[in-house]
């Protein structure tokens, strides 16, 4: 019996899906993780003891990482122009968000005592360069 072009289309697109969602999802893995290391303060360490603001802080990080990222993942056509947009959106990211935080000196420290209004201002800066970013990949 001959499958529907439907079914033979879903058959051929899915694991190239896939392998694009696994992709984009391994790089914003590594751009969280070379986040973590590139903090003034320990976030993990701030969360696993309560500090909601390391959380809140953490969190607007993976958002931040992830928007540029959605958008490369939406505009490459092949796995190897993933990758590369994905890459590229990362490394400027992560060089925004190190900047915003030596401009914001000082905010570090705050998250360290928990401080919501300074992990808010932090996030608010981290997402607003994340979406010109996003918009600057999207063209």
């Amino acid at each position: 019996m001959p499958s529907s072009p439907e079914i033979q289309a879903f058959a051929q697109g899915f694991p190239l899906t896939l392998l694009h969602t696994g992709v984009t999802i391994a790089l914003l893995f590594l751009g969280a993780t070379l986040y973590v290391f590139l903090t003034p303060h320990r976030e993990i360490a701030l969360i696993r003891e309560g500090n909601a603001a390391a959380g809140v802080s953490l969190g607007g990080v993976l958002l931040g990482l992830s928007m540029p990222l959605a958008v490369s993942l939406q505009a490459s056509t092949s796995t190897i122009e993933i990758a590369l947009w994905g890459f590229s959106t990362v490394v400027v990211q992560l060089l925004v968000f190190r900047l915003t935080d030596f401009l914001l000196h000082g905010l570090p420290q705050r998250i360290r005592e928990g401080e919501m209004s300074a992990a808010a201002l932090l996030v608010g800066a981290k997402l607003a360069t994340a979406l010109i970013l996003a918009a600057a990949v999207a063209g």
